[in-house]
C-alpha cells in the first residue's frame, strides 16, 4: 500500500458503538489506516456511556437525536448532515455495523458518492419485513449498497449468497464477542443485588414492533414472573417514551422489580454474569448471552441471529404474556433445563473478529479498483 487510506467508522446507537470499537481499536493499530470516527448520536446519552468505556473520541459529532423523533425525520435528518460529512472528509472507504437508520443512511450517502461501503453484520436476515421493524429492511438494502460484507457466522454469509451477492463476503466472527471479551476480564462487582435465596431474572425490550400492546404483555409477564416471590427483576429501561411509559406504568410499583436507567456498559455486562435468565428482544444480548453461560429467552416471533436457537442456547418465546412465564418458569424451576441451554457453546465467534476485518478491508483498498 503507497499511502495512508482514510477510513471513516460511522456509529450511531450503543450497539454500534460496542460492536464497532473493537475495529476501532484494531485500525488504530495500523500504520497504513488513518481511522476517523463519526458519531451520529442516534441514542445520545446510551452512546456516550459505551464510547467512554472504550476511550473513544469521535472526530465528528452530528448530535441527530431528537426525542420520539418518527424515522421519516430522523433519515431525512441523517442524510442532509451525513452528505456535507462525507464531503469533507473524503474518505476512501466507509465501515458501518448493523441494521440501523443511521447504518442505512451511511451506506446511501456513501453510495451516493462512490466511496465503497464495508458492512460489519451482515447477511443477519429474519426473512420478514416487519420482525424486527425496521431493521430487517435496513440490512437488505445496506447489503445492495456494500463492496465489503463481513458476515458474523457461515449462516449469514449463506444468506448473503442466497441473494446472489458472491464477491467480499468474508466470514470473521461477531465483534460483539471481543468486546464482550475485553470488557468482562475489566468490569468489577454487578450493581444487580438481591438477597441469596433469591433468583435473578435480567430483562431488556425496546423494539419498534412491540410498542403497544405487545410491550404491555411483555411487562405483564415480568410483573408475573415477580410475584413468585423468590425472583429479583433487573430491567434497565429504554428512553424511549413508548417504552418508558408503559413498563412503570405496570412495574413501578412491584417491590421485587427494579426499574433503572440504562445500565453503562460495564454494568450492563456485569448484570448480564450475575443473573439466572435473560429476557431481552435486543439482538446484542441474544449473541452476549451464551458467551456467558446464561440462557436468554427472545421476546421476539422471529430472529435473524438463528444459530443461539440452533445451539439450545436461546428460546424464542415471543411477546404472548403466559408463553413468556411459562417459559421463564420452566428455567427457574428446573436445573436441568438451564444446564442444556448454558451447556451449548457460543456460536458467535472467538473475539478475533476485529483483526479479521482489518485484515480484508486493507486487501479490498490494496486491490485496484475496476471503474
Amino acid at each position: 500500500m503507497s499511502q495512508t487510506k482514510r477510513i471513516l467508522v460511522v456509529v450511531g446507537t450503543r450497539p454500534e458503538a460496542i460492536k464497532m470499537a473493537p475495529v476501532i481499536h484494531a485500525l488504530g493499530q495500523q500504520s497504513w489506516a488513518e481511522v476517523r470516527v463519526l458519531c451520529t448520536a442516534q441514542h445520545r446519552q446510551m452512546l456516550d456511556q459505551v464510547l467512554e468505556v472504550f476511550d473513544i473520541q469521535p472526530d465528528l459529532d452530528l448530535d441527530l437525536m431528537r426525542a420520539d423523533q418518527s424515522l421519516d425525520e430522523l433519515t431525512a435528518r441523517l442524510i442532509s448532515s451525513l452528505g456535507p460529512a462525507l464531503d469533507a472528509e473524503g474518505p476512501d472507504l466507509v465501515l458501518v455495523q448493523g441494521d440501523t437508520t443511521t447504518v442505512m443512511a451511511a451506506a446511501l450517502t456513501s453510495f451516493y458518492r462512490d466511496i465503497p461501503v464495508g458492512h460489519v453484520e451482515a447477511g443477519l436476515r429474519s426473512g420478514d419485513l416487519q420482525n424486527p421493524y425496521p431493521e430487517e429492511m435496513n440490512r437488505k438494502l445496506v447489503t445492495r449498497l456494500s463492496s465489503l460484507h463481513f458476515a458474523p457466522t457461515a449462516g449469514a454469509a449463506d444468506n448473503l449468497r442466497q441473494e446472489g451477492v458472491t464477491s467480499n463476503v468474508h466470514v470473521t466472527g461477531n465483534t460483539v464477542i471481543d468486546a464482550l471479551l475485553w470488557t468482562s476480564q475489566r468490569v468489577g462487582a454487578s450493581p444487580f443485588s438481591s438477597p441469596q435465596e433469591k433468583k435473578r431474572v435480567l430483562a431488556t425490550a425496546h423494539r419498534r414492533e412491540s410498542f403497544g400492546e405487545p410491550f404491555a404483555a411483555i411487562c405483564a409477564a415480568i410483573r408475573e414472573i415477580a410475584d413468585r416471590g423468590d425472583v429479583e427483576v433487573l430491567f434497565p429501561v429504554h428512553p424511549n417514551p413508548r417504552v418508558r411509559d408503559d413498563a412503570h406504568r405496570i412495574l413501578e410499583d412491584h417491590p421485587a422489580v427494579n426499574l433503572c436507567d440504562p445500565l453503562g456498559y460495564a454494568d450492563m455486562v456485569a448484570a448480564m454474569r450475575a443473573c439466572d435468565v435473560i429476557l431481552t428482544d435486543s439482538g446484542g444480548v441474544q449473541e452476549e448471552a451464551p458467551s456467558l453461560g446464561k440462557p436468554v429467552l427472545v421476546l421476539r416471533a422471529t430472529t435473524e441471529r438463528p444459530e443461539g436457537v440452533a445451539a439450545g442456547c436461546a428460546r424464542l418465546v415471543g411477546t404472548e404474556q403466559a408463553q413468556i412465564v411459562a417459559a421463564t418458569n420452566e428455567l427457574l424451576d428446573d436445573t436441568t433445563a438451564i444446564e442444556a441451554m448454558t451447556a451449548a457453546d457460543s456460536p458467535y465467534g472467538d473475539g478475533r473478529a476485529a483483526p479479521r476485518i482489518v485484515a480484508h478491508c486493507r486487501a479490498f483498498l490494496d486491490a485496484p479498483r475496476c471503474v
